[in-house]
């Protein structure tokens, strides 16, 4: 294979599989035949957003049981105290905006700003519906520029943040994916699609990525025809 394989995360901040496979994208992210492009879907903001009670937040938990038991990602009592037990509403909103602005100032880390703002919900229990509590997280790592801009988000970072999220929704729409995570894989030669069950113990998944070449793409996920 010549070149690099580049890979687009279809994601959303507040989505529990999505931190649950986020060692596995830690991994591909790292490989140097491998590269990651963060694809947020705004799943759970805008019209995706919804209350938190009772009812969801006990069907969220036991799919957090099921996430922890196959990625070995830990959900807190913490989390389950202070984000499932208490009235809100789950609104990846103000986490997809931080990303972008760190995209636009630090774009080498967003995905280290993913991971933040991950473990501060379900290890911390801290409320990344918030944008304050979403700053001082950003600052205590040293996104001192990405808070900055989200104090009073300017055209560019909304229009910036737009044209992410409708560029994910796209390829979801084109790939036929109502779901998150996916990865759209694409070798230069064509493309095919990573689902989220095959994220979870798949020991080989991050070598057979860093090997895939025209002839051998259909052997890891189905192809985009």
């Amino acid at each position: 294979m010549s070149g690099r394989t580049n890979i687009t995360y279809l994601f959303d901040p507040l989505c529990g599989w999505c931190y649950g496979a986020s060692g596995i994208i830690g991994e591909i992210a790292a490989h140097p035949n491998l590269t990651v492009a963060l694809a947020p879907t705004g799943l759970f903001s805008g019209a995706g957003a919804r209350p938190m009670n009772a009812q969801f937040a006990a069907f969220a938990w036991s799919n957090d049981e099921r996430i922890a038991r196959l990625s070995g990602q830990r959900f807190t009592d913490d989390y389950r105290s202070n984000v499932l037990g208490k009235d809100g509403v789950l609104d990846s909103g103000p986490a997809t905006l931080a990303l972008t602005a760190v995209a636009l100032t630090d774009p080498l880390r967003e995905l280290d700003a993913l991971k933040l703002i991950q473990e501060a919900r379900y290890v911390y229990g801290r409320d990344v519906t918030d944008m304050l509590e979403i700053r001082e997280i950003l600052e205590s790592a040293g996104f001192d520029a990405a808070s900055i801009r989200l104090v009073a988000p300017d055209a560019d970072l909304l229009s910036a943040n737009r044209q992410r999220v409708e560029a994910a929704r796209v390829l979801m729409k084109e790939f036929r994916v109502d779901g998150v995570p996916v990865l759209i894989v694409d070798d230069g030669q064509r493309r095919s699609t990573i689902r989220a069950q095959e994220l979870f113990g798949n020991a080989d998944l991050v070598a057979r990525l860093a090997g895939v070449g025209a002839s051998s793409a259909d052997a890891v996920r189905q192809n985009h025809s």
